[in-house]
């Protein structure tokens, strides 16, 4: 018998992005893309494929019913989904032409696995990513001023050069990935979901990079830092999330170093530099895609 998927398409706001592709995930739903056209990033659709069998038609509002929390955080209504019946033979193919090579920044390319690099990107550094898993592929903006924030700190005096890297939230192993293309000498990575801890490590091995990874939080981190805080601290994770762990991040980041975060809202901002501030870290906006930031940190 042939098997039979739904294809969920939505319009991909940019407040609710992370948190869909989030929610997705975490209700067993792994073949996600971002489509978007190069010339138009900023007008973004979701497109989602659920096979039939898991989900019947019954079930397809307790799927709306689960998204319309995420919306309602941000003050927001989720917006229509649009369902769509699509064969077997079709899905797999369709899902894979929704990806492309994505350049970002000046020197880095975030390229789906199965592609070849183009030509007139050949001279970018390369991050192979498997999109399958829905972790940070570098299409969402905080993703992306994380990677130039990389860059930038790869174009100071110094760069990354001998630099220890830990990726709190590594998500699909990304950032740690991009920082081990410029020329950070370690990265490692925790997160607590089982599924990104999986994903950073088929990265990992795509790419031939060694990205040591943990399922949990600062506790796991710090036993892959071995107790020596890192250089280079990246957390690409929600704003109340950054607060609760602002803390604990002495464990994670030498008093020497610098943080990137990013994830946040930009007026989310003022009260997360004040908590950070309250754990002795100094917090400036560096960077801003709105309505997103990139928030940079060092000891106060």
């Amino acid at each position: 018998m042939t098997l039979a998927w739904w294809r969920l398409e939505l319009l991909s706001l940019p407040e609710l992005e992370e948190s869909l592709l989030w929610k997705l995930g975490d209700l067993g739903i792994p073949r996600v893309a971002v489509r978007h056209r190069p010339e138009c990033p900023e007008e973004r659709q979701l497109v989602a494929w659920l096979p039939q069998a898991d989900w019947p038609e019954s079930d397809l509002s307790r799927l709306q019913a689960a998204l319309e929390p995420l919306a309602a955080t941000f003050g927001l209504q989720l917006p229509p989904l649009s369902w769509q019946a699509q064969d077997d033979e079709d899905w797999s193919l369709s899902w894979k032409q929704h990806w492309q090579a994505d350049p970002v920044g000046e020197r880095l390319l975030v390229l789906p696995a199965w592609l070849p690099c183009p030509p007139d990107h050949a001279d970018r550094l390369v991050i192979r990513i498997d999109p399958g898993s829905a972790f940070g592929t570098g299409s969402h903006p905080t993703t992306r001023l994380c990677l130039e924030g990389l860059e930038r700190l790869a174009a100071a005096p110094g760069g990354l050069t001998g630099l220890r890297v830990a990726d709190l939230g590594c998500g699909s192993g990304l950032l740690g990935l991009a920082a081990l293309r410029l020329g950070a000498a370690s990265a490692c990575g925790a997160d607590t979901d089982s599924l990104a801890v999986r994903a950073t490590t088929d990265n990992a091995a795509l790419n031939g990079l060694p990205l040591p990874v943990r399922q949990g939080s600062v506790e796991a981190l710090a036993e892959l830092l071995e107790n020596r805080p890192a250089d280079l601290l990246l957390c690409n994770i929600l704003a109340p999330v950054i607060e609760a762990l602002a803390p604990d991040f002495v464990r994670l980041l030498a008093p020497s170093g610098v943080g990137l975060l990013s994830g946040l809202l930009v007026d989310q901002a003022p009260t997360l530099a004040r908590a950070l501030a309250a754990a002795g870290w100094q917090a400036e906006l560096s960077a801003q895609r709105d309505p997103w930031g990139l928030m940079t940190i060092r000891r106060g």
